[in-house]
């Protein structure tokens, strides 16, 4: 009889697959992309020869890059069938809830431009899909938006890189310089993370030989809850009730209230890292280069919550994740709140689609097992 491994709840600790897009080294406090250090490639690097990476396996060649960049601007664009679902999404209350919207107008691209299954499609078809697929998230959701708030949608553009092109078709206006690049290296910076919630939700849908947009879509629906995509607006509403009540001075209260009351403190803690978030090291670098009252605050109460997590947890320290700066930035950028988290997918459908694309190479379905903890069996007589 075969054995089975039962896992620890959550998956923890459990190797699914062999993969050559990431790793995630929690005790360091160390990711990687490919090859290369995850937070190096946001620092020093473009998001499209990141997105290159991650479709090509290294980074390009300048001649490559000018090529690449060129294919997927050209791929931003909304044709006149799928702006009218866009429309009916967004008048049904879908751009109010612009994940939900993006699940709903992505099923009907997929059907509008003829998307095979992964089973069926080669592999150039696969990678032209995905590069479809990214590059029409950001147009999509940002439609969504502004046809939710009364606005009309920004036609897409083809002179634009991707960050400030993204701020643009929100707000309808060209952005500085630096908040183009801060949202870049945010964008760089979330590509990817290991087999999270919804990457892994988006390689078990691929496994089936579902077409790509299946995939992606149900890693949407998991990104959107608040313990994995959802929750750098709830962590910049903490700072923003952490003000009214006294500012820095009353953090430490606060953090203190919030653990008596059993209550989560958003942008604390992760599931992995048992160290300091490399990410939100980062993050703190952007926030702190634009500056601004929001930043200073963000800094003291990072500051107060990790001292007082570790006085409460001193055999678990916890500390600032990617969500609790990630809203600090966005915000210092003039994103709206209910588009926190749609920043955060239009980078890591990326990562999705890579995912998807590497999984799609294996012929094998995921199919796991439970343990059955119900009642003994009951023989049912005539």
């Amino acid at each position: 009889m075969m054995s089975v491994i039962v896992a620890e709840p959550g998956l923890s600790n459990v190797s699914v697959a062999h993969t050559e897009i990431g790793d995630v080294r929690g005790e360091e406090g160390f990711y990687q992309y490919r090859q290369y250090n995850a937070v190096s490639l946001a620092r020093y690097r473009t998001f499209e020869e990141v997105w290159f990476l991650f479709v090509h396996g290294r980074l390009p060649e300048a001649y490559e890059l000018d090529r690449f960049v060129n294919e997927v601007r050209s791929l931003r664009t909304i044709g006149d069938d799928l702006m009218s679902v866009i429309r009916v999404v967004a008048a049904t209350g879908g751009g109010r809830r612009p994940l939900i919207g993006l699940r709903t107008v992505m099923s009907s691209l997929a059907e509008l431009e003829g998307m095979a299954p992964l089973w069926d499609a080669d592999p150039d078809t696969r990678v032209r899909h995905a590069l479809r697929v990214c590059a029409v998230t950001p147009t999509i959701l940002a439609a969504l938006h502004r046809i939710s708030n009364g606005d009309e949608p920004v036609p897409a553009r083809d002179d634009l890189d991707t960050a400030a092109h993204w701020l643009h078709t929100i707000t309808g206006e060209l952005p500085t310089p630096e908040h183009a690049r801060a949202v870049e290296q945010y964008l760089i910076a979330t590509i990817d993370h290991g087999f999270n919630a919804s990457t892994f939700t988006a390689r078990v849908i691929a496994s089936t030989g579902a077409d790509l947009v299946s995939a992606v879509c149900g890693a949407i629906g998991a990104f959107s809850g608040p313990l994995h995509g959802g929750a750098p607006d709830r962590a910049l509403d903490s700072l923003d009730e952490i003000a009214l009540t006294g500012g820095a001075e009353a953090a430490t209260e606060w953090a203190r209230g919030q653990m008596a009351a059993g209550a989560r403190i958003m942008g604390f803690g992760h599931a992995v890292y048992r160290t300091v978030d490399p990410r939100s090291e980062l993050l703190r670098d952007i926030a702190n280069g634009l500056g601004g009252d929001t930043v200073d605050l963000a800094v003291e109460v990072e500051r107060a919550v990790v001292s007082e997590l570790a006085r409460s947890h001193p055999d678990r320290p916890l500390y600032a994740n990617v969500e609790f700066y990630a809203g600090v930035v966005m915000d210092r950028c003039g994103i709206p709140r209910t588009m926190f988290t749609p920043t955060f997918t239009v980078s890591r459908v990326v990562g999705w689609c890579a995912n998807i694309l590497e999984q799609a190479q294996s012929r094998k379905i995921i199919r796991p097992r439970a343990t059955y903890v119900g009642p003994e069996v009951v023989e049912l007589v005539s």
